[in-house]
């Protein structure tokens, strides 16, 4: 009998009525959940009978079914946080993560140290990213995100760089007296440097003009930190000699004595460039850059060294290519890893796993990961969180929408209930 199926025709619209109701309830639930994308039901109509057969038309419709719950993968907005650990994508992909259920992937970037200095999700889901190395260079190794605890240990320097003018009007001067170093130069400077042990120590830099376009450079120390030397008394570690063109621009730099025997049991005969710049042929370079002979008064223009002390981490932070670096207390800077990012063909097929994590399917196609800003990748943004997609006002339209279509559909069931009533009653 028609009118019975239109009882069940009834049921399907409460029952997908409520399902849809459902999934709007989730959605105003986590309107305040980091990285939270929303859902959306799809409706498809069922059939059960057409009176024609395979012409076409006359059909009679069963009611209704949820065909998918789809979620709509837009861009939350980015909001700025005081938190270092705080990330967020701008853009396609997920941040790897890690643990007893295997790899996930979520756009929550709340993440935090814990005791042992590993990066994890606020469900303890290990962070992944690619290791940089000590030259710079980002690996193809990925791994849970840790941060060294130990002591960073001493780097003794192997290059120091200067750039200097040299006065080219100066008398030459060629008679240099280690004993009196200071009156018989006409520069002088000094510039820090650190042995093996990571001590640090001031090299003095005398200059003299010894012939024109020539100038013999001596460096000393206290006698004290030297094998052999006289506490007190400057005892000389480097020496060379500096040559220039007509220009006044740098053409040889020859490096003719080396003394680096610091006291202390550091490491014996230490080997330490100087670099004055872009030499012509020592570098067979332009000599744009370093130091210059001109008709102006000496000065040190600017000088760097690549040793440290030992140091302890003081501060860790990522920037916004995804980079974790370290700052130690002993001044040095020092890239760790870089977070890794996850992009998938269909990330509206992607498995929901709970706690704001996702795992792979078979409708989402396997994650193509890589570093941030890359081959689609999106952007990261540090001190940054997404928030939740979901807008309340258009949630609240869809809950009447639907608690009216629920209604209305109950009502269908109640109509029928009274019919079948005149059905009952025509036998009395």
């Amino acid at each position: 009998m028609s009118i019975l199926t239109s009882l069940y025709t009834g049921i399907s619209g409460m029952k997908a009525q409520g399902e849809a109701l459902n999934v709007i309830g989730d959605n105003i639930a986590n309107a305040n959940t980091t990285g939270f994308k929303s859902s959306r039901v799809e409706f498809q109509d069922i059939i059960a009978k057409s009176l024609k057969g395979i012409e076409g038309g006359n059909q009679i419709g069963r009611g209704v079914k949820i065909g998918a719950v789809n979620p709509i993968m837009l861009q939350g907005t980015v909001d700025r946080t005081e938190k270092a650990t705080d990330l967020a994508i701008s853009g396609d992909g997920y941040f790897v993560v890690k643990g007893s259920d295997g790899q996930t992937f979520t756009r929550d970037g709340s993440f935090t140290f814990d005791k042992n200095g590993v990066l994890k999700t606020n469900d303890k889901q290990l962070v992944q990213g690619y290791k940089i190395d000590d030259a710079g260079r980002t690996t193809a190794e990925m791994e849970g995100i840790k941060f060294p605890q130990a002591l960073i240990p001493a780097k003794g320097t192997e290059k120091i760089t200067m750039h200097l003018n040299l006065n080219a009007l100066d008398p030459i001067k060629p008679d240099f007296d280690p004993e009196n170093p200071h009156d018989s130069s006409q520069f002088s400077t000094s510039i820090e440097m650190y042995d093996s042990q990571g001590t640090k120590h001031n090299v003095f830099m005398f200059f003299n003009k010894t012939a024109d376009s020539t100038w013999e450079y001596n460096g000393m120390v206290d006698g004290s930190e030297v094998v052999g030397g006289t506490a007190g008394k400057l005892s000389k570690v480097v020496g060379g000699t500096l040559t220039f063109d007509e220009y006044g621009v740098l053409s040889t730099e020859e490096q003719t004595f080396n003394n680096w025997n610091f006291t202390g049991g550091a490491f014996p005969n230490q080997q330490v460039k100087l670099d004055f710049g872009d030499s012509l042929v020592t570098d067979t370079g332009k000599g744009e850059e370093g130091t210059k002979q001109f008709g102006s008064e000496s000065d040190m223009h600017k000088w760097s060294q690549d040793g440290y002390a030992a140091g302890t981490i003081i501060s860790l932070s990522f920037n916004d290519n995804g980079v974790l670096a370290a700052q130690y207390s002993n001044g040095n800077t020092k890239d760790l890893y870089q977070i890794a990012l996850a992009k998938f063909e269909n990330s509206e097929g992607l498995f929901k796993a709970g706690n704001n994590r996702f795992k792979e399917s078979k409708n989402s196609g396997p994650p193509a990961i890589g570093t941030p800003g890359k081959n689609g990748r999106g952007q990261i943004y540090a001190k940054s969180l997404e928030r939740s997609t979901v807008d309340l006002a258009t949630e609240f339209v869809g809950l009447i929408q639907n608690q009216r279509s629920f209604q209305a559909n109950a009502k269908t069931i109640s109509t029928t209930d009274q019919l079948l009533d005149e059905v009952i009653n025509l036998k009395r």
